[in-house]
């Protein structure tokens, strides 16, 4: 069970190992012991409730029903005010996340197309949209400020330097963690399960961070590595999971990567008037997305040799 419970860690960038769900874990812990603790109860509690159900074997033991667990325990500490009901709430929302992901996997089992990190965000909106409605759940002041979309304007001044950080915090902003260290032990969890997979991290975390660039992005959020983890997780997931390697899929999974910014910013005017973010929502949607379409690109589906 313990090992179940690392590999659901890992299993939030696709990496069915323990150690690479033990450096994420350090990952955490070096900027927030809290947050370190609630991912790991989420992991827990998400595979124990699937265990006590009766959760296929398989699943449970490479992470699947872990890693959803772990970023919607991590998502209500950062947005709620942590107390003795907060917690309450991150167990229940952990059962939740494998009662949707069980869902989830059974509704898209004939299109064959992953759940993903669906079921994190649809578990976590729903306890940030019910707090509204319930005095004792008190929200951090870190959830977005409701308000009309505005247009942007052009804040800062982007550097070498902010490309570079921006692209280890978008990895670290996976696990919501904009820290540098957190970043780098992020992608050495990545390296130690896969160096395609790493590599592919680092190429969709900095696909992320030049696009928002060249739109315009304020440099504040381009180095916090907001445009990046959602480029990330695509190029990791068309990259290095869901289809054949060759060059033409990395070029079909920067493709992905490239566009994950804009469905990041439009996501994020989207939700704007009811003041909720839109944390991995633009990677479920392009990756779904792409997947979809592959599968009319026989040359994708072939693999290395086509």
């Amino acid at each position: 069970m313990a090992d179940a419970v690392l590999r659901g860690l890992g299993q939030v960038m696709f990496q069915n190992n323990s150690y690479t769900g033990v450096l994420f874990l350090l990952g955490i812990a070096v900027n927030s012991r809290v947050l370190a603790l609630a991912a790991l109860l989420g992991s827990a509690v998400a595979t124990l409730a699937a265990a006590g159900l009766g959760a296929e074997r398989v699943l449970l033991r490479s992470g699947m029903f872990g890693f959803n667990g772990a970023l919607v325990a991590i998502a209500l500490l950062t947005f709620l005010e942590p107390g003795a009901l907060t917690w309450l709430c991150v167990v229940f929302a952990a059962v939740c996340a494998t009662l949707l992901m069980a869902a989830l996997l059974e509704a898209f089992a004939q299109w064959s197309l992953p759940a993903l990190t669906a079921p994190f965000v649809l578990v976590a909106l729903l306890f940030f949209l019910a707090a509204a409605r319930f005095g004792r759940l008190l929200t951090t002041g870190q959830l977005p400020t409701a308000a009309l979309p505005a247009n942007a304007v052009v804040e800062g001044v982007v550097t070498a330097a902010t490309v570079g950080e921006g692209v280890l915090r978008g990895i670290g902003q996976v696990f919501f963690q904009a820290n540098l260290l957190s970043g780098v032990l992020f992608a050495l969890g990545l390296l130690a399960a896969s160096r395609r997979a790493c590599v592919m991290a680092l190429v969709g975390a900095l696909a992320g961070a030049l696009v928002a660039w060249g739109m315009g992005a304020a440099e504040p959020a381009i180095r916090a590595g907001m445009f990046g983890f959602n480029s990330a997780l695509t190029a990791i997931a068309l990259g290095s999971v869901f289809l054949p390697g060759g060059w033409r899929t990395s070029a079909y999974a920067l493709l992905g990567a490239v566009l994950a910014p804009f469905v990041a910013a439009a996501c994020t005017a989207a939700f704007a008037p009811v003041g909720m973010p839109a944390m991995t929502l633009p990677f479920v949607l392009t990756t779904w997305l792409f997947l979809l379409a592959s599968r009319k690109f026989s040359r994708l589906r072939a693999g290395a040799g086509a």
